[in-house]
């Protein structure tokens, strides 16, 4: 894989303002209604022909998938364990890593966040094994910030399970995870089921690493990382019994106790069956789930298990890790944690349609026959709480049948119906499974979530084991809104369900006008995503909640005309709506603004001017900034189609009305 083109390898451009104060009455803009739209249609033009050439040959579209460096580092501390380490892969993997230090010594999670404090042990150590001396400056600066932390100790869990690899943490001060969790029917609490598709991937290969407690032997010490070398492990004070935090710290030290009393027979049954599962998981490509961290764990798993490297299995998970590496034109080499091939493809088919490109295009149509080829069409995961649902849908990866999700089938049937293919009824009965499919999906609140439905057990969360990222799926506003677009576009915007989930949304909008983003930063994903949801479900634009969204939209626009939110709204939703303007956040809330009817209103002329002044002369837009979300706060992604994708779609809405796939009916 090489660099992208769209400037995302090289120094940020220029960005405007910061945000200003909320104010009820945006600065008056400096061009007029006519500029605007003139500018809108250049700029229309010049992003569909950039887009138009980032097309691949099959018909998809895949932009890098950025996140930290953890990634990179996991990539490296995996080579070492199995011992398939090389001096090129290593030396480029270091480049990154280094690249991405700030000056402080530490590693972020998000362009401009602060320092982190397990991503920073995380890179520290992939150095080390890349040969970088305690010594070297870069490296001293980064151990003394990682003391002053709290050291190793204070490192969240699964840092300290890779640390315990090697030796540098003991496996006897990490929370257990029995294997035994895979023999636990899909009623009883705390079964594998109760986690999220993306949680319980990693849980199940990880319980059998929790069992085994496997120790390399460490390349070099790392006495420099603790605060305390010779008490390294400084005991914890436990919650009060009657707290939940309490409860779960003391089954913690019960399952302690049954590892060393386990009976050999059963544990052995266990772990079989969690490498059974693992196995009857992996993907066409190798995989697991197309993401990497399962991916990694899984081999790790099997590898202890007594699968050798040149096993069936362990050669396609090893190939397919290789797939996630990025390499730049510096020589250095990024990780992905995920490739998006199937949501970029859906975005920027819509984006195209929207923008006025004719429906029957041949991008258009080659897009539509991938897109129809990687439908999924077998049960997975899902099927546990829903056995008597039939398939449908479509997933986020090239390869991951198992796990298709609810938001990104609701984005691709609004791609097909944009679509003037030349077998409609190709696209009429893929649409017709993904709709039952998405209905069938339906929470008990009236809400959908990404993969699942009803995965909202407290439970996981408590474990001390899961002290990162959201372990569960609920349900979301983000999902739920693309979810209740799409049945309105289907005709279905009075069926019983989707008015549910019209209520629930509702009901969800803050007291601010705002909607939560889930899945992107955050408020302004949240609410661009439901105003036009609503709106297409037939809400009128003078509905009080849409226009409470609109009045916080117009006073959250920053003086440059643009949108912007920092991550940090996930913390302290006092910030919501705060941050430097960006391309993707701009498109959102100018998607929500035409929605409501606002057209013609000052701040839509001002956003659109800011997509227009800041679009680089190849028809792309600079982004460094992180506006995808994994797990909210914990884990923030940079989706460097978004910058492409989302200012085309508001462009071409500006430029020609409502959606033209409501208007080309397919």
């Amino acid at each position: 894989m090489t660099a992208t083109t769209d400037g995302s390898t090289g120094a940020p451009g220029p960005r405007a303002a910061a945000a200003s104060e909320s104010t009820d009455t945006p600065p008056a803009p400096t061009t007029t209604g006519l500029d605007a739209l003139s500018a809108a249609e250049r700029a229309a033009q010049r992003s569909v022909e950039h887009l138009l050439a980032r097309q691949d040959t099959e018909g998809w579209w895949k932009g890098d998938l950025e996140t930290n460096v953890t990634m990179d580092a996991e990539d490296l501390l995996l080579r070492q364990f199995l011992g398939i380490q090389d001096e090129k892969t290593t030396g480029a993997a270091a480049l990154f890593i280094r690249g991405e230090q700030r000056e402080d010594g530490t590693w972020a999670t998000f362009h401009g966040g602060p320092g982190e404090l397990s991503t920073t042990v995380e890179a520290y150590v992939a150095l080390r094994l890349a040969g970088d001396r305690p010594e070297d400056p870069h490296m001293a600066l980064a151990s003394a910030w990682i003391r002053k932390q709290g050291g190793i100790a204070a490192s969240r869990v699964f840092t300290r399970i890779w640390l315990a690899l090697f030796g540098w943490w003991k496996w006897d001060d990490l929370p257990e995870l029995p294997p035994e969790l895979i023999c636990l029917p899909s009623w009883f609490p705390l079964n594998i089921y109760d986690f999220g598709c993306w949680a319980r991937q990693t849980i199940v290969p990880l319980t059998i690493v929790s069992a085994k407690r496997p120790v390399r032997p460490a390349p070099f010490p790392l006495d420099e990382l603790h605060t305390d070398r010779h008490h390294p492990n400084p005991p914890k004070p436990l919650a009060p019994a009657a707290s939940w935090d309490g409860l779960f710290q003391r089954l913690d030290k019960v399952l302690h106790g049954y590892h060393r009393v386990a009976l050999r027979p059963l544990r052995r049954a266990a772990m079989n069956t969690a490498a059974h599962w693992i196995i009857e998981r992996q993907e066409n490509d190798g995989c697991w789930g197309g993401i990497q961290p399962p991916a990694v764990y899984s081999l790790i798993a099997l590898h202890l298990l007594g699968y050798d490297l040149r096993h069936p299995v362990m050669r396609a998970g090893l190939d397919s890790l290789d797939r996630f590496a990025v390499w730049r034109e510096d020589g250095s080499r990024m990780i992905e944690a995920c490739q998006s091939p199937v949501w970029d493809t859906c975005l920027a088919t819509i984006a195209l349609a929207d923008a006025g490109l004719p429906a029957d295009h041949s991008a258009m149509v080659r897009a539509a026959d991938w897109m129809l080829a990687e439908e999924i069409v077998r049960p997975g995961d899902w099927a546990v709480r829903r056995p008597r649902l039939a398939p449908g849908g479509w997933a986020f990866e090239f390869h991951n049948d198992n796990y298709p999700d609810i938001d990104d089938t609701a984005e691709v049937v609004l791609a097909l119906r944009r679509v003037k293919h030349p077998d409609p009824s190709r696209i009429d009965a893929a649409v017709a499974r993904a709709g039952n499919w998405t209905l069938g999906m339906q929470s008990r609140n009236g809400a959908w979530a990404a993969f699942d439905a009803d995965n909202t057990s407290r439970f996981p969360n408590r474990l001390p084991f899961c002290d990162f990222g959201e372990v569960i799926d609920p349900p979301s506003a983000d999902v739920t809104a693309h979810v209740v677009e799409m049945l309105a576009h289907e005709g279905r915007a009075h069926h019983p369900r989707t008015r549910a989930g019209i209520e629930w949304l509702l009901a969800e909008q803050e007291s601010n006008g705002a909607w939560f983003g889930r899945w992107g930063v955050n408020y302004l994903y949240g609410t661009g995503s439901v105003v036009p949801a609503l709106a297409a479900a037939g809400l009128p634009t003078s509905h009080p909640a849409i226009r409470r969204a609109v009045h916080w939209l117009e006073s959250v626009q920053n003086d440059d005309g643009g949108w912007g939110e920092d991550l940090r709204s996930y913390r302290d939703p006092t910030t919501a709506g705060q941050g430097v303007s960006t391309a993707s956040q701009t498109a959102w809330a100018l998607l929500a603004l035409l929605a409501a009817g606002e057209r013609e209103g000052k701040a839509v002329e001002r956003g659109i001017c800011f997509l227009a002044e800041t679009q680089a002369p190849d028809g792309s837009w600079d982004e460094p900034y992180f506006t995808g979300t994994g797990f909210p706060w914990d884990f923030s992604i940079n989706y460097h189609l978004y910058r492409q994708v989302f200012p085309l779609t508001a462009l071409g809405r500006y430029v020609h009305g409502e959606p033209l796939g409501r208007r080309n009916g397919g």
